[in-house]
């Protein structure tokens, strides 16, 4: 399989033209580039005008049977192809998607207790540790947390905006009571890092969409600064102007990962799982899982759904068929256990006498 050839900046152009003018996200964009760039290298030299189904059949079975990858990561592959071919080239391809798609296994999330997300909390501190009870008290992704401009913090009702989440929706969450003073702080502090950004001549901030057009002035504007800003400015390649975008994902995913070590955590925690945790604690609560569905944005409410199923992980609130037995008793024990023994109305039995 050759790996010289690479597809043409034209093309890739063309891939990312197409993804913008439907507003693609850009995580969106990088994937599909990504996929786009993997097919063509796959295919050796041959122009895409040589490639159809067989070729993209070709390419996804080498990444279920040689690669190895997970279904949800084939399933992305062939959604990038279907957009090449759609809207980029212009003939679509003739497999059907739902043929080829890989089938997604059910997998329960992970999820913290309370007092493992304590632990985790205890082991964080500054920016980290507020960061991170945004993710859990408020139910943010970790890229919202990242995106949140001053603007979308409401301290008077309590609550945040997230602006376009997952899938483009806005929501409204609740801002935790417990990070407020220490929210109010940070912000002091981020707004002094603007002023001296300022009258250094930066101080101004990437805007989404047309808005640096429409409002020319809006960059530099208290209001529009990333709540939690990069250490260090960056140059726009083509103005030279210098910008200060918010920090890096990797800065809080090294940091809960460190704290979940430390904490002594059996579990593989992420950013992700502090927001899995948020909805079983809520739900554990006894909120309305429509309630929930909201806070947490999800379109559909079976979404929602996968959180009940945590609440009944392990048989929780269910009798064993095992602690009803009244046969002898276990090996090394010298009692027998009847219901929920020593709980309420459990009965401890005497142990049973052998024969003479």
């Amino acid at each position: 399989m050759p790996e010289s050839h690479t597809p043409g900046p034209r093309l890739l152009d063309r891939v990312r033209s197409a993804l913008r003018t439907r507003h693609y996200s850009r995580r969106t964009e990088e994937a599909y580039v990504g996929w786009v760039r993997r097919f063509v290298r796959f295919s050796g030299a041959r122009h895409l005008a040589e490639l159809g189904d067989a070729e993209v059949e070709r390419f996804l079975s080498n990444l279920a049977v040689e690669r190895c990858v997970a279904a949800a990561t084939q399933n992305q592959a062939l959604s990038a192809l279907l957009f090449l071919y759609r809207d980029v080239l212009g003939r679509p391809l003739t497999l059907p998607s739902e043929a080829v798609r890989a089938k997604k296994p059910k997998r329960l999330p992970t999820v913290l207790s309370r007092a493992e997300v304590a632990a985790l909390l205890g082991q964080l501190d500054g920016t980290a540790w507020l960061m991170a009870s945004l993710l859990y008290g408020a139910g943010l992704r970790l890229q919202e947390c990242l995106q949140l401009r001053v603007k979308d913090i409401e301290f008077d009702p309590g609550q945040i905006l997230v602006r376009g989440g997952k899938g483009g929706k806005d929501r409204v969450t609740m801002l935790p009571g417990v990070v407020r003073g220490p929210l109010s702080a940070h912000l002091e502090g981020v707004r002094h890092l603007h002023g001296r950004d300022l009258a250094r001549g930066a101080g101004r901030t990437t805007l989404p969409r047309a808005l640096a057009r429409k409002y020319p002035s809006a960059a530099a504007d208290w209001v529009w600064q990333y709540v939690f800003p990069a250490r260090r400015l960056f140059v726009h390649p083509r103005t030279g102007a210098r910008y200060r975008h918010h920090a890096h994902e990797s800065v809080l995913q090294r940091a809960v990962a460190d704290a979940v070590r430390r904490a002594g955590i059996p579990k593989r925690a992420s950013c992700h799982t502090l927001r899995h945790s948020f909805a079983t604690h809520l739900l554990e609560a006894g909120y309305d899982i429509r309630t929930v569905q909201e806070l947490l944005g999800h379109k559909d409410v079976s979404t929602t759904m996968i959180y009940t199923h945590v609440l009944n992980r392990g048989g929780r609130g269910v009798l064993s068929p095992a602690d009803t037995l009244e046969g002898p008793s276990a090996p090394g024990g010298d009692v027998r256990r009847w219901g929920n023994a020593g709980g309420a109305g459990g009965r401890v039995r005497p142990p049973v006498q052998p024969n003479p």
